[in-house]
């Protein structure tokens, strides 16, 4: 079988010893045994059974503790999702997560720009390079774009965030996996009321009910975020709806139903400013913004249902489908003349696309050599079809077509992982998945000038990745893993060539090579530290080749590097302070020069939309009897490259926050309230840069000081 083949073997472990030079092992060596030899003074018995680890990880597919998992993965609870936050974005929970950079672009027809390790950071709309799950099922369509604004953060239960080589277990575009889990409804029935109102004319409102009867468990969130935003020309509404239902079909057999909605009509987009205009006033639009009246509608339905079976013995067999419809419209910029070459597609886009897709899923518990051992498999099948049409922009109007193509991909994967223990401190880990990706389009606007663009393209990679845990202590755990990931194109990367019509099927998709070390101790008194060390090399980078007018092309350049360390703590103190704190430090150069307009790019240049370092920390305090609770927390982020010629910089910058509040509760009901003010020192900072603008339009203001005013309430009947 070509999955076991010795080729695979031999590739996965081909290192080029060049790459990881003495001082890459002897960092990955030093961090290890130096945290490994703080936390021995704490260590007991490896022999003994895993004790002390309540946190349990299903971002790997097989829910296990996350001291047994040899990769970097972190939870964030509902407390910390929902505590004294506006619950609308990403941005808001992830920042304490290390090797994570979310960029909140303050703008909603954008999305966030999210980044694991690097992976990502060239997104100048949606999500690429990461897999966003919700519930099990892919947030991500199947040639690896996703939307983070579908994610329903008032009904989540919690967020779980892989990054590593256990990522590519995913398939295509798997730099990191963001999971989000929507709570199950409370055993008695029960209903939520939220009102957060804040600076700039910001409002979110929202309700949840729940309850269990019978054989039934159920939940619903409904929300409505509304805002002038920070910035001129950059209002939005946004609109969800996200509804669970769980059915017990009998002791081993249960049956989750899914649906969500969300609802972004008109929504502003403000563009980028150079670096005259931002620092003149940040709150400006380019004037282009206002004659062309850029902006984005969203329309989005997805409904899905997952079946579980527990088979005799600890297995289990579970089975997935679901089924979605998604609508946008933008309005760009761009010049009339430049729209109305003959090659051009226009300056008005519409995307009416269906996406659905199933999995089918087996784990076992087996023996090997007398020896447990957990077995993994599935299969996975996601297609998307899009309808995509042009038009011209006449001054915020949609005027004649200049595009019309119906696009569909295609997405097969079957993967196998297996656990095994070959001692009682030993955990080994392995993994094969073969991804298989097909795009066709079919193009139905052919005029003079401009033919028929129709064409099709295949990919296929075989990824695997394979770890190894060492239970230094019931409470300490290190560990270590190697792996290949891919990454095809995105239709959207791929909807633009340089010169000419149609696709640009001359992009390839990268592959990447990831080593990782790390070490995971929960210590006496309350306390969690994880500390990792990484290293990850890739060729045929998807690069921005050029990007103006809101029309971005792409193009592969040659090998890159990204190495860093990550480190992540959080302990509880007396008299009800508890602290966090994530710091990372990424590298992630070009090792290769490469040609891109307008300039040539040199090899060691630093990666656009990548901060070098960033921290997080956070102390907080509860007064028990009262009720009342403040957090304070510190951000630091270090410069950002805007372009591959690394010709200009976001400034570093940092950022404190601090968040009051009171909790009462009764038998039946609780209440709390709570104001926050952001950015304190009433910062002007950059919050995100569009990467390679070719106006020089890259920065993208943060708001200064703003606050808010919640309340939020619950009632069990």
């Amino acid at each position: 079988m070509r999955w076991i083949s010795p080729e695979i073997i031999a590739e996965l472990c081909d290192f080029e010893y060049e790459r990881y030079d003495r001082a890459v092992i002897f960092r990955l060596i030093f961090a290890t045994v130096l945290l490994g030899a703080a936390l021995c003074a704490n260590a007991e018995d490896p022999a003994q059974p895993a004790g002390g680890d309540a946190v349990v990880i299903s971002a790997t597919r097989v829910p296990q503790p996350s001291l047994e998992i040899p990769a970097s993965v972190d939870r964030i609870y509902a407390e910390e999702l929902r505590e004294m936050r506006w619950q609308v974005n990403l941005s808001e929970p992830l920042a304490r997560v290390p090797g994570i950079v979310v960029q909140n672009r303050q703008n909603y027809a954008q999305d966030l720009q999210i980044s694991s390790r690097g992976f990502g950071a060239r997104a100048a709309f949606g999500v690429r390079g990461i897999r966003l799950v919700a519930d099990g099922i892919p947030a991500t369509m199947a040639d690896g774009q996703g939307q983070a604004a579908t994610f329903a953060l008032g009904s989540a239960e919690r967020i779980e965030v892989l990054r590593g080589p256990f990522s590519s277990l995913y398939g295509n575009a798997s730099g990191g996996v963001i999971s989000v889990i929507t709570e199950d409804g409370p055993a008695q029935p029960s209903a939520a009321l939220e009102v957060t109102a804040g600076s700039y004319g910001s409002l979110r409102t929202g309700v949840r009910l729940g309850g269990t009867e019978g054989r039934i468990n159920w939940t619903v969130d409904q929300s409505r975020f509304d805002t002038d935003g920070y910035r001129d020309h950059s209002a939005a509404r946004r609109d969800q709806l996200n509804a669970k239902v769980k059915v017990s079909l009998g002791e081993a057999t249960s049956l989750t139903l899914l649906a969500n909605t969300l609802r972004q009509p008109q929504t502003q987009d403000p563009l980028g400013l150079s670096r005259a205009q931002f620092e003149a006033n940040p709150r400006q639009v380019d004037a282009t913004a206002i004659s062309f009246n850029t902006r984005k509608s969203i329309f989005q339905e997805q409904s899905g249902a997952s079946l579980s079976h527990a088979l005799e013995g600890g297995g289990q067999v579970q089975a997935m489908l679901y089924l979605g419809q998604r609508y946008v419209e933008q309005y760009q910029a761009i010049p009339l003349a430049v729209q109305a070459a003959a090659t051009h597609s226009g300056a008005v886009v519409n995307l009416d696309r269906g996406y659905g897709g199933g999995a089918l899923r087996w784990s076992a518990p087996l023996q090997l050599m007398g020896r447990p051992l957990r077995l993994s498999a599935g299969l996975e099948h996601d297609r998307m079809a899009e309808r995509r049409r042009g038009f011209l922009n006449l001054s915020g109007q949609a005027g004649a077509p200049k595009r019309d193509e119906d696009d569909t991909v295609r997405s097969t994967d079957a993967y196998v992982q297996a656990e095994w223990r070959p001692a009682e401190a030993w955990i080994a880990h392995a993994g094969l998945r073969a991804s298989s990706v097909r795009f066709v389009s079919a193009d139905h606007f052919i005029a003079a000038g401009n033919p028929d663009d129709s064409g099709r393209q295949s990919f296929s990679a075989t990824t695997p990745v394979a770890g190894v845990v060492y239970r230094l202590a019931p409470t300490t755990s290190l560990y270590a893993n190697l792996g290949r990931g891919f990454e095809t194109p995105t239709f959207a990367e791929l909807s633009y060539r340089p010169v000419g019509t149609g696709l640009n099927f001359d992009l390839r998709p990268s592959r990447s090579r990831h080593l990782e070390a790390g070490i995971k101790a929960i210590l006496p008194g309350r306390a969690r530290v994880n500390a990792a060390v990484f290293d990850v090399s890739t060729r045929d980078e998807i690069v921005v080749d050029t990007a103006a007018g809101g029309r971005t092309t792409f193009r592969n350049a040659g090998r890159t590097r990204r190495d860093g360390i990550e480190l992540s703590g959080e302990k509880q103190f007396d008299a009800g302070f508890d602290a966090q704190f994530a710091y990372t430090r990424l590298s992630a150069t070009y090792r290769d020069a490469f040609a891109a307009a307008p300039v040539a790019v040199a090899a060691g240049n630093r990666m656009p939309g990548v901060p070098d370092m960033q921290l997080y920390a956070q102390l907080r305090w509860r007064h028990a009897p009262s009720g009342f609770v403040a957090a304070f927390d510190v951000q630091r982020r270090g410069r950002v490259a805007a372009n591959d010629a690394n010709a200009e910089f976001a400034n570093a910058y940092t950022v404190a926050n601090l968040a009051l509040g009171f909790n009462q509760r009764g038998l039946r009901w609780k209440l709390s309230e709570f104001l926050r003010v952001d950015n304190l020192s009433d910062r002007n900072y950059a919050g995100s840069v569009i990467v390679n603008d070719a106006n020089n339009r890259f920065y993208e203001s943060a708001p200064r000081r703003n606050m808010a005013l919640g309340v939020q309430a619950a009632l069990e009947f």
